[in-house]
Order: structure tokens, then C-alpha cells, then sequence
């Protein structure tokens, strides 16, 4: 194992810290570009204490809304043009992870005098990888993505219907302010897609990493449990703030870098999730919830040690051999998944058949190794994800 780690953003984290918004941003620009999703922010009462807190510490205020679920190219270009008129000096995600990751890309997309659309990863000959951005500061509103505290945005593209996404330490957010308070209001549908999609981050590396990660294994292990632990809790009763500050504080550290750190992992899972709901706009923890256990049960047939770990330590499951314990273990998670609400079959989404062999394409289009395979343990062929998916139905 060999390897560097590096997240230098800086986290308040707590409830009530959204108080401190305005001193915090203060400190990287004098006018803000407030970047906010469909509407809930503001009906709930968030943005007025996050304007509020702003203007007290003499912080202007200019504003985007409007961002989508799966952010479009065109809101990017749409917040880069906000952002240069209003002269803005440092953007604030106000929001779910769809909000954050357009707000990074903004950030960038400010500076930069092409199509935005170049950051982005989408098997293009000349990636334009962002190298400056406005200081980000992040406020996350649900607990799913953790893209309050790493480099990473995910943005959709209507006119190619391709989702993926571009990674730089320019997007770093300076600070993310993560008050589990904000959280309190978020419908129960949504909660439990969010407790899914931060497990899936989880499962991506421990699944996919290499060999030889004792300690990242029981930091993975510890996420999902406690994921599992709180989640139902959150799902149950939306009101629940300790049960909103553990399932928040697994989201960040889901995905802030550290339970990752050293496994050189790939995310196979997640980028047939961008295929699909890149074409169909469905919720990305929803489309995770059916896709991770399918691609599980193909993946454990060439690491069933592997899986039967995860179904020892996860849910002390036993059976007489290892092949049949990594199935009841995948199983048992599936079963954790319909139980909070979940789907976990495509018919749920609506899909059908028609655009499996796309979604192939798409996925491999992004991330293809050299022999035109999806990257993950095991590499996945075009006919290998078509064949997954059709489990999935």
C-alpha cells in the first residue's frame, strides 16, 4: 500500500453552525454567489438564515436557484454568467450534493473563458481539468453525497445524455459548514436514497480497492454500520437530530477521502448509475439502490472471500461455504435497502430493456480501460453490464 492523501477543507461541523456561514465566508470575498436547488431552501426557511447570516457579516449576495437533481451543463453556464455579472467573489452551495457539484463546477467555469462542458470527463481527446476556481463554501442539506468536503462534481448534459464527471483540487471547498439541523426537514423518500448513496460510496472502494487494507476495511465497515445503525432511525422519525448528526457525519466521512485513502480503488456501480439516470433522470441513490446489489452478486462470483467477509462482519451471517455466505450477505443488504424504502428492481424505476446496450456504452464511454472494459474487481465488459442489468429488472 502506497499512497498520498490530501483534503484541505476545512469543517465545522454541528448543529447551529449554520449561524456561522457569514464570518466563515467572509474571510475568501465580499459579494456571494449563493447557488440553491428547486425551491426547498427557501420554503423551509434555510436560505433566509443563510442571506441573514451573510448580510450581518457585510457579505453582497447575488443568487442562482433552480439547479437540478442531476445538474445540466446549461445551469453551470447559466451560474459562471451570474457569477462574472454580479462580480462575485466566492460561491456558496446551498443544498444536496447535486447543488454542491454544480457549485464547484461554477466556481470553476468562472475562470474559464470555454465551454464548460471541457471539464468534464466524457471520453473527449482534450480534457480541460480545472486548474482555478472562486473559493467554494458548501452547506449540505441532506445527508448523502458527502460533496461538501472532497474534489469531485458529477454534471449531466442534456444534449448528449451523458453524466459524468471531473475531479481537481482547485474544486477543494475552503469550508464546508455541515449543520445536521438542515437536514430535519427532508422528506423520508429522499432520506433513505441518501443513506444508500453514501453506503454506496463506501462499498465502491471495499469492493474494488486492492488487497492489503486491514485498517481501511474496518473504517469502511464502521461507515456502513453505522449507515445501517442510524438510517432506519432518520427514515422512522425525520425529527430524530441525532439520528440526522450520525447518518450526516457518515456521509462526509464517506467520501472526504479518508476511508479510501490507499485502496486505489474504481467505481464501477456508479458509473452505470450516471448511464441510466443520464437518460432518465431518476434519483441517483435510488438508481444505486437497485444497481449496487445486482452488481454485487456479479462480482462476488470472482471474490466470494471477499463478500463473505462483508456478510461476517456486517450482519454475522455463517454458512458452509464461503460462496453461499457472500450471496446471503448480499441478499441481507438488499434486504436493509427495501426495508428503509428503497428500490431494488429497475421495474421500480420504470426502466425496461430498451437502452440496456446504451447504458454499456455510456459507462465504458467515461472511464473504459484499455481493452474497452468498465474498471472495478472484476473488469466489466459491454456484455457483462448488459447481462447485470437484466438481473436487475
Amino acid at each position: 500500500m502506497k499512497f498520498a492523501f490530501y483534503n484541505p477543507t476545512r469543517l465545522l461541523f454541528g448543529a447551529g453552525t449554520v449561524a456561522r456561514l457569514g464570518e466563515e465566508v467572509r474571510k475568501h470575498g465580499r459579494k456571494a454567489l449563493i447557488v440553491s436547488g428547486g425551491g426547498s431552501v427557501k420554503g423551509n426557511g434555510t436560505l433566509a438564515r443563510a442571506v441573514t447570516s451573510l448580510q450581518a457579516a457585510g457579505v453582497e449576495v447575488a443568487e442562482c436557484a433552480g439547479i437540478e437533481p442531476n445538474p445540466r451543463i446549461t445551469s453551470v453556464a447559466r451560474g459562471a454568467e451570474i457569477a462574472r455579472r454580479e462580480g462575485c467573489e466566492v460561491v456558496v452551495a446551498l443544498g444536496g450534493g447535486s447543488t454542491m457539484d454544480a457549485a464547484k463546477v461554477i466556481a470553476a467555469a468562472t475562470l474559464y473563458d470555454g465551454d464548460p462542458w471541457d471539464m468534464i470527463a466524457h471520453g473527449q481527446e482534450n480534457w480541460v481539468a480545472p486548474t482555478r476556481a472562486l473559493p467554494i463554501v458548501t452547506v449540505p442539506t441532506l445527508a448523502a453525497t458527502g460533496s461538501e468536503m472532497n474534489n469531485g462534481a458529477v454534471i449531466s448534459n442534456d444534449d448528449s445524455k451523458v453524466k459524468s464527471f471531473v475531479l481537481a483540487d482547485c474544486l477543494f471547498p475552503k469550508i464546508a459548514i455541515v449543520d445536521p439541523e438542515l437536514t430535519l426537514t427532508v422528506p423520508t423518500e429522499q432520506t433513505a436514497f441518501g443513506v444508500c448513496d453514501l453506503i454506496t460510496h463506501v462499498t465502491e472502494g471495499y469492493f474494488n480497492g486492492i488487497d492489503g487494507t486491514p485498517i481501511q476495511d474496518r473504517f469502511a465497515e464502521g461507515v456502513i454500520a453505522t449507515a445501517m445503525e442510524w438510517g432506519p432511525k432518520a427514515v422512522a422519525n425525520g425529527s430524530d437530530l441525532e439520528a440526522r448528526t450520525q447518518i450526516q457525519w457518515a456521509s462526509v466521512v464517506a467520501l472526504n477521502g479518508w476511508v479510501q485513502a490507499g485502496t486505489d480503488f474504481s467505481f464501477p456501480v456508479h458509473m452505470i448509475e450516471h448511464a441510466l439516470s443520464a437518460h432518465h433522470d431518476i434519483t441517483h441513490g435510488a438508481g444505486l439502490a437497485v444497481l449496487n446489489p445486482a452488481w454485487m452478486r456479479f462480482a462476488a462470483k470472482a471474490r466470494p472471500e471477499r463478500f463473505a467477509q462483508f456478510a461476517e462482519r456486517l450482519f454475522a451471517l455463517s454458512a458452509p461455504d464461503r460462496e453461499s455466505l457472500a450471496m446471503a450477505g448480499i441478499d441481507k443488504f438488499a434486504e436493509f435497502l427495501r426495508s428503509i424504502g428503497c428500490p431494488t428492481r429497475l421495474t421500480e424505476l420504470g426502466l425496461g430493456e430498451e437502452l440496456f446496450a446504451r447504458y454499456a456504452e455510456d459507462a465504458v464511454l467515461v472511464v473504459g480501460d484499455a481493452a474497452g472494459n468498465l474498471p472495478g474487481r472484476p473488469p466489466m465488459s459491454k456484455a457483462d453490464i448488459v447481462a447485470m442489468l437484466r438481473t436487475a429488472r
